[in-house]
């Protein structure tokens, strides 16, 4: 069998602020190691080609990236989203002519199930699309792509999404069937330090600084928490970037002068986040929106429990697999009640629960779960 990835992002060298792009990898190196002759078709800023045992990987050349960066609202990037499309449907189309595979798969579902569409249908092709929060709850709700996005999930053959509701939602905009399916990174073994058996603990936070992964919001809870709650503290490190730098440093520069023990970095590529999680007790997951975040299953591999609002699958996951603590609410109180309650359990409370969420979101078990469907709707 052979298989064409679409994706608009893939990265090679596990960027930090390419987390969707380092797991789009580590799924076409799955579907290569299962014995399955892979192709990714993905933006760069140049073209080229890279052929690694089953695995190639042929980038088309677009003027901007990150692609999710491009806004359809500024005049400045109508030229460059026009001129990334064309590119995208060309390139789609050329590589189906090139090595005629067996099924396209797009990551995600706009714009990649748009090219994918297009090629399928010129070369007589089976698609599936898998979507990812941004595509349904953030383009899903512009009326005129809506009604496109509906138009492109129904003809796929199958549709994945990286969420249980989120798949909910994908069945409502389409009429048809979805199905659950993980995104997650390989990201490694279970930490070989052991998580500490007794306060203080360590918190770490990664993701990007906007408002939808709610830093802002950990940042108001840190500040409210009292003497006795961070005396169960050793440290906390917040790490990533975003829009909402300015705020980040000037929220965290003063916890420092407050005597406060946390340290700010920036982006960490696949080894240094690795080593973020493998350091700290504790991961926290402030989001405003979500579904179900790659770094939940990152910190689930390397063995540490979660403390999360209760947005997305998020109280559904933690409540199946008792893999971390849930926050009332997506505040900076709901988050002040949950650190404390963590706090006072410890993360060893966690540590069965979270071997079996490890099992469950791996990206081999979702590589095989997507062979399966394909090759039994092949017959």
């Amino acid at each position: 069998m052979r298989i064409l990835l679409v994706s608009s992002s893939y990265s090679q060298s596990g960027e930090g602020a390419a987390a969707a792009g380092v797991f789009v990898h580590d799924f076409a190196a799955a579907l290569a190691e299962s014995g399955v002759d892979t192709e990714v078709v993905a933006p760069a800023l140049e073209a080229g080609m890279e052929q690694r045992g089953k695995l190639l990987v042929r980038r088309f050349r677009v003027p901007r990236l990150p692609l999710s960066l491009l806004n359809p609202l500024r005049p400045g990037d109508w030229l460059p989203i026009v001129n990334t499309l064309a590119a995208g449907r060309r390139a789609v189309r050329e590589s189906c002519a090139a090595a005629r595979p067996d099924h396209i798969f797009a990551l995600w579902a706009l714009p990649c199930g748009d090219w994918a569409r297009h090629a399928a249908r010129q070369h007589g092709i089976p698609y599936s699309t898998w979507a990812l929060g941004s595509d349904i709850w953030s383009l899903g709700k512009l009326p005129l792509v809506r009604s496109y996005l509906a138009s492109v999930l129904r003809d796929a053959s199958h549709r994945f999404a990286d969420g249980l509701k989120l798949g909910a939602e994908v069945s409502r905009i389409s009429g048809r069937d979805c199905r659950f399916l993980p995104s997650s990174r390989a990201f490694g073994a279970p930490a070989p330090r052991s998580l500490a058996g007794a306060p203080p603990y360590r918190l770490a936070f990664l993701g990007r600084w906007h408002p939808n992964k709610g830093p802002d919001l950990l940042l108001e809870a840190l500040a409210q928490l009292t003497d006795a709650d961070w005396s169960k503290i050793e440290a906390l490190r917040f790490c990533g970037g975003g829009p909402l730098e300015a705020q980040v440093h000037q929220r965290v520069e003063a916890l420092v002068r407050g005597g406060r023990p946390v340290k700010m970095g920036g982006y960490l590529d696949h080894a240094a986040a690795y080593e973020l999680f493998s350091w700290a007790d504790f991961v926290v997951i402030p989001s405003r929106i979500e579904s179900v975040p790659v770094v939940f299953s990152d910190a689930m591999q390397v063995g540490r429990p979660v403390i999360a609002s209760p947005v997305g699958d998020l109280p559904e996951i933690l409540q199946d697999y008792a893999c971390g603590v849930l926050a009332d609410d997506a505040s900076a109180a709901g988050l002040v009640r949950a650190l404390q309650r963590a706090l006072t359990s410890g993360p060893g409370d966690f540590a069965p629960g979270v071997a079996k969420a490890a099992a469950a979101f791996d990206v081999r078990r979702s590589a095989e779960a997507f062979l399966a469907g394909v090759r039994q709707a092949a017959g």
